[in-house]
């Protein structure tokens, strides 16, 4: 399953506790990091989440998607955002919800 996760707008603690379960159980973590600027280096969310975490810049996202969805009807990927209503317009690309 692919999860989307809002991180707040500080630090590695405003994540939700339902989405720091879904970080920790995912195989693969992505950092969307073109419509807006977390307040902390990934190397902190790393240490915090106990994961590699991928920065998906624009082209990534934008020419990438289906190798970053590849197998999310398998196993969770995990893609975090800073905003989450930044979802609903940015990444209409991802219509990857037609795999779950």
């Amino acid at each position: 399953m692919l999860y989307v996760i809002g991180l707040g707008l500080a630090d590695e603690k405003d994540i939700t506790v339902k989405g720091l379960e879904a970080v920790k159980g995912s195989t693969r973590v992505y950092l969307e990091s073109y419509t807006s600027i977390l307040m902390v280096p990934v190397e902190k969310l790393e240490s915090f989440y106990g994961k590699k975490v991928v920065i998906a810049d624009r082209e990534m996202v934008e020419t990438e998607a289906d190798e970053m969805l590849k197998g999310a009807d398998l196993e969770d990927v995990a893609f975090l955002v800073s905003l989450i209503n930044s979802v609903s317009c940015e990444f209409e690309q991802f219509r990857f919800l037609r795999l779950l």
